[in-house]
C-alpha cells in the first residue's frame, strides 16, 4: 500500500521548513528557487497527489450554483430536478457547494430572461439552466460569459450547432428512434408530429426532434409515408380536443403520432375518448402518461430522466470548482423506450 506523506515528510526529505513546503503545495508567499527545486524533487520522486477534499476544507470556501428550470407546478416533467437538488446539497453541502434554485413560467420568454438576470445580478460562480427559449437564451449566455459565470444546460441546448456544456439526450436521435417506433407499429399511412405548449420557432428543441423523424422518412426508401406536422399553443389549452377533432376531421388517413413533449397524454386522450386506433409516441414518465401507457392508448414513451440531466449537471459544476475537474463539452444520455412492460423499472 502506498505510504501517505504529510508535510512534515516531505519538509525533511527536503531538508526545508514545513512552512515552505506548505508554501509550495499551496502556491502562496515567496519561496526561494533552491528550497522550491528541493521540494518539487522530492514531490516527483514520492508521486505525490494533493487530496481535493481536504483541500476544499481548508480553503473554507462556499460556491454559490444556481439551477433554472420551469415550474413543475406547470408541467410535472420537471417536478424530478427538485430531488436531484436535494440529493447534491446532501453529497457537496459540507465542502462548501449552497445550490439556489429558481423557477420561471414555462410559457413566458420574459419570465425566464427576467429570473436569469436576476440571478446573474447576484453573481454565482455558475449557473445551470434549462433554457425554453432560443432566443433569450442567447442573451443570458453572453451576460454569464460577461460576467465571468460559468453556464451549463439540460434537457435543451443553448447553441443549435454546439453541444458546449450540454447534459440531455441526443435531441435529433430521440426524433429519429420516434420515427422508427411508429414505422414498426403501422408500416406505411399518414404521421402526424403534434408540439403542445412549446414555442417552436423560438424552441430548439423542439425543431431538433422534428428534424430528426422527418430525416428518417425521408432516407426510407420507397417509403409510403406522409409527415405532417401541427402545433397546439398555450392559447388554445381551453380545449385541445376541438383542436386536434378539427385537424383529424381533413385528414381521416392519420394512423401514427408522434407528441414531442411531455403532454402526451392529451392527444393519448383525445385517441381513447373519440374511439381512434392511433399508434402513439411521445415523452416522459408523468404520471398521467403513465396511465395511458398502461391502458394501451400510449404504445412507447421516451424517458428523458430530468432528474439525472439535472443531477449530473450540478456533479459536474461541483467537481469543477472544488477540484478542477474538467466540465464535460456534452454528456450525452441513454435514450430509454419505454412500455407497458417495462416502465415500472424506471420509476423511482
Amino acid at each position: 500500500m502506498m505510504k501517505k506523506y504529510t508535510i512534515k515528510d516531505i519538509a525533511e526529505l527536503a531538508g526545508v521548513s514545513k512552512g515552505t513546503v506548505d508554501r509550495v503545495l499551496h502556491k502562496r508567499g515567496k519561496v526561494s528557487d533552491s528550497a522550491l527545486k528541493k521540494v518539487n524533487k522530492v514531490l516527483e520522486e514520492i508521486e505525490y497527489k494533493p487530496n481535493p477534499i481536504a483541500k476544499s476544507l481548508k480553503n473554507n470556501k462556499v460556491y454559490k450554483v444556481c439551477i433554472l428550470f420551469p415550474q413543475s407546478t406547470q408541467d410535472s416533467f420537471w417536478t424530478p430536478c427538485i430531488s436531484a437538488v436535494e440529493e447534491i446539497e446532501n453529497n457537496y453541502q459540507a465542502f462548501g457547494i449552497a445550490i439556489e434554485q429558481h423557477r420561471y413560467d414555462s410559457n413566458s420568454p420574459s419570465s425566464f430572461l427576467d429570473q436569469a438576470n436576476s440571478i446573474i445580478s447576484t453573481k454565482p460562480n455558475a449557473l445551470l439552466m434549462a433554457p425554453l427559449f432560443y432566443k433569450e437564451a442567447q442573451e443570458v449566455k453572453k451576460n454569464c460569459l460577461e460576467k465571468e459565470i460559468i453556464i451549463s444546460t439540460f434537457n435543451n441546448m443553448i447553441d443549435k450547432n454546439s453541444l458546449s456544456n450540454y447534459i440531455g439526450q441526443d435531441l435529433f436521435q430521440s426524433g429519429r428512434i420516434a420515427a422508427k417506433l411508429l414505422d414498426s407499429l403501422t408500416n406505411s399511412g399518414h404521421m402526424l408530429i403534434v408540439h403542445i405548449d412549446e414555442q417552436v420557432q423560438n424552441a430548439t428543441h423542439m425543431q431538433e426532434k422534428e428534424k430528426g423523424f422527418k430525416k428518417y422518412f425521408e432516407e426510407k426508401k420507397e417509403s409510403h409515408y406522409k409527415v405532417s406536422t401541427i402545433s397546439i399553443n398555450k392559447e388554445q389549452a381551453t380545449n385541445y380536443a376541438a383542436h386536434l377533432q378539427q385537424y383529424f376531421n381533413s385528414n381521416s388517413d392519420i394512423n401514427g403520432v408522434f407528441v414531442t413533449t411531455s403532454k402526451t397524454y392529451i392527444v393519448a386522450k383525445f385517441n381513447k375518448e373519440n374511439y381512434k386506433k392511433l399508434k402513439i409516441v411521445g415523452y416522459d414518465l408523468v404520471e398521467k402518461n403513465i396511465d395511458y401507457l398502461q391502458q394501451g392508448s400510449i404504445d412507447f414513451l421516451i424517458n428523458q430522466n430530468p432528474k439525472k440531466q439535472a443531477f449530473q449537471g450540478l456533479s459536474n459544476l461541483a467537481e469543477h470548482l472544488l477540484f478542477g475537474k474538467e466540465i464535460p463539452k456534452a454528456m450525452l444520455l441513454p435514450i430509454d423506450i419505454i412500455n407497458s412492460e417495462n416502465y415500472k423499472e424506471y420509476l423511482e
